[in-house]
């Protein structure tokens, strides 16, 4: 996934595997770009067309956090999402260049109850706005 950095502060990078990656992308920056907070912080990575192929491919997505960044923000917006996907569907958040990581299943989320929730958003956001934090997580 090739990158650039958004601004001054941190960039996070998300990955969506699913059969349907890149419709699943798109999906979940339509839900990251309604919340103020992100808004004009998330851009689609891309990676060129194989050959015949009519555009290029959509690969992942990056957010950049500003000072105090939207940790608890994204996190709640991708733990959302993930509770209304069907399927298979894993999104993998990496902050800067592995400096944290978290990985988060649909199947994983909607088992979870409403404390379990709670104590998941705070987990992902603690992992990804706080440099000082634990290295790798999962849910």
């Amino acid at each position: 996934m090739a990158s650039r950095t958004l601004g001054a502060g941190l960039d996070i990078h998300l990955a969506v595997t699913a059969g349907d990656s890149a419709d699943q992308l798109r999906d979940l920056r339509s839900w990251l770009i309604e919340e103020p907070e992100l808004r004009g912080r998330v851009r689609m990575l891309e990676r060129p067309a194989s050959e015949g192929a009519l555009g290029p491919i959509a690969d992942g997505l990056q957010i950049a956090f500003g000072a105090g960044g939207a940790a608890a923000t994204l996190a709640s917006v991708v733990v959302a999402w993930l509770g209304n996907r069907g399927g298979e569907v894993t999104v993998k958040i990496k902050r800067g260049e592995a400096e944290a990581e978290v990985e988060v299943t649909a199947k994983g989320v909607k088992s979870l109850d409403m404390a379990e929730t709670r104590a998941l958003i705070s987990h992902m956001a603690g992992l990804l706005g706080d440099p000082e934090g634990a290295a790798t997580g999962d849910a």
